[in-house]
């Protein structure tokens, strides 16, 4: 198979979808690997290690999507992007369908095979291809935080962990996953006292047993937030529905209840954002005030630390492209749950429950989408 890796043009993204390892193990396949110039230079891999590894360097994003059979990449396609993808063209990448309606048709229009990490799921509906980044994203929601409560960026003025003979910050993580059992972890470890809520009691049994004394667990519900978020300093929402749009746990009403100065940083923000006032921004502009009240919403947190978090993706992602590249995606997908899962739209068709609902759109079983496929 051809795989092409395009340079990721998204603002302040210098993550790459392919380490020269990689390469080195598609090649071990026969198969044939195009990067784009100066790809992977933003995570500290350059050309000449692409080369060695046996991977064709080519000038330019259009020529990579000419020659490519599998675009893998790091975030969703953007608009100047569209018209390279070809029809049947497969694409295997963060889609986050549910959060861009104008990605979604233009996804259908191409006639693409839109193959999404974040919906790979497993038989205990653990996400392989989100965890790393969740990690990643976990992590540093509570660094960027406890940057913007600073007073000359607009925060509090708050130390997170506090000194001798001064109170810590306090810290609220909505959502008891991945994202927000490292916020929790990371917050802790920096000595702030955390709140962390989550509508599954078993889930928080768990946290209770594995977190220090610095961390509380509590039953996420409207009543317990709003009683919450007057004494929060900084707010972490963690919400993830697997594919489909996160509900907005506080409202804009409750920018009211909140310090001037408080700090809310909407992880779920690719996935239309827990926080009804959280809209999309970037590293290059991520924050804004609401009455008086701190966003930061970037939607591509684990951009800004492009080594780890590269390697990180592709030590998770790369089985996946080498069974899609070995056995085509129809067969990899017939093989593999975990990769039919996967399939979000294909050849113009909705085939994931979780996009058809947040647009309206008409489902197609991806049962059915396979065996016309694999019939023609």
């Amino acid at each position: 198979m051809v795989i092409g890796v395009p340079k990721e043009i998204k603002n302040n993204e210098n993550r790459v979808a392919l380490t020269p390892a990689g390469v080195t193990e598609l090649r071990k396949y026969g198969h044939a690997v195009y990067i784009q110039a100066t790809a992977g230079v933003g995570s500290g891999f350059e050309d000449e290690e692409y080369a060695a590894a046996g991977a064709t360097i080519l000038s330019t994003i259009e020529e990579v999507y000419a020659i490519a059979d599998m675009i893998v990449k790091v975030k969703e396609p953007i608009a100047q992007e569209y018209k390279l993808i070809k029809e049947n063209q497969l694409l295997f990448t963060y889609f986050h369908f549910a959060s861009s309606e104008e990605l979604t048709h233009a996804m259908i229009q191409q006639k693409a095979v839109c193959l999404a990490y974040e919906t790979v799921e497993k038989t205990d509906r653990s996400l392989p291809l989100l965890i790393p980044m969740s990690e990643v994203a976990g992590r540093m929601a509570v660094q960027e935080g406890a940057k913007y409560l600073e007073k000359p960026l607009k925060g509090r003025g708050i130390l997170l962990g506090g000194v001798p003979g001064v109170k810590p910050a306090r810290v609220l993580v909505l959502g008891g996953g991945i994202v927000g059992t490292q916020a929790a972890k990371m917050a802790a470890g920096l000595g702030a006292h955390v709140t962390i809520m989550d509508v599954n009691l078993t889930r928080l049994r768990y946290l209770s047993d594995i977190m220090p004394e610095n961390v509380d667990t509590m039953m996420s519900n409207e009543y317990n937030i709003r009683a919450e978020i007057k004494q929060s300093d900084l707010i972490i929402g963690a919400v993830l529905i697997p594919g489909a749009k996160a509900p907005h746990l506080i409202t804009r009403d409750m920018l009211k209840l909140m310090r001037s100065g408080t700090v809310l940083v909407d992880v779920a923000v690719d996935q239309g954002g827990c926080i009804e006032t959280c809209t999309p921004t970037t590293h290059e502009n991520p924050t804004f005030i609401i009455d008086g009240v701190v966003h930061y919403c970037v939607a591509n947190m684990p951009g800004a630390v492009p080594y780890t978090s590269t390697v990180a993706l592709t030590n998770a992602t790369l089985p996946y492209v080498l069974q899609l590249a070995n056995k085509g995606w129809q067969q990899a997908c017939r093989d593999n749950e975990e990769l039919l899962k996967g399939l979000n739209v294909v050849n113009g068709k909705v085939v994931y429950n979780g996009v058809a609902e947040a647009w309206e759109l008409p489902l197609t079983p991806v049962s059915d989408v396979l065996r016309k496929v694999i019939a023609v």
